[in-house]
């Protein structure tokens, strides 16, 4: 999934820096943190959290899916680890079906199927 929201280019961003860019405030970083794997910012020597692009790319992406796209916390991490699927209406809104478009496609398949079984007969 590609957000688009401009990140500067930089290697390393402060928690304030991301707080930023991602339109959250720092406690909900901190509290994606603790629940997201992937998540997981290094901190420098003086302790502060130091994120890298990847991680500041990943924030974005949870935010879409849990203000955006109104995932729970437990669908966005299964989102994220590749276990989740789109809700079936969200699927054929990307691929530009409605439900006219899904019944002329069935019936197409359909007729398909049925000249297909009159050929190995």
């Amino acid at each position: 999934m590609k957000v688009d929201v401009p990140i500067p280019d930089k290697m390393f961003f402060r928690i304030g820096e991301v707080s930023e860019i991602t339109g959250v405030k720092p406690y909900v970083l901190r509290y994606w943190e603790s629940e997201f794997r992937l998540l997981r910012p290094n901190k420098n020597k003086s302790g502060q959290r130091v994120y890298r692009r990847r991680d500041v790319e990943t924030a974005l992406e949870i935010k879409d899916l849990l203000h955006q796209r109104k995932f729970t916390i437990a669908g966005a991490k299964k989102w994220l680890n590749g276990e989740g699927k789109l809700p079936l209406a969200e699927r054929q809104m990307e691929l530009g079906f409605d439900a006219a478009d899904r019944e002329a496609a069935i019936r197409r398949i359909r007729e398909g199927l049925v000249s297909l079984e009159k050929m190995l007969d």
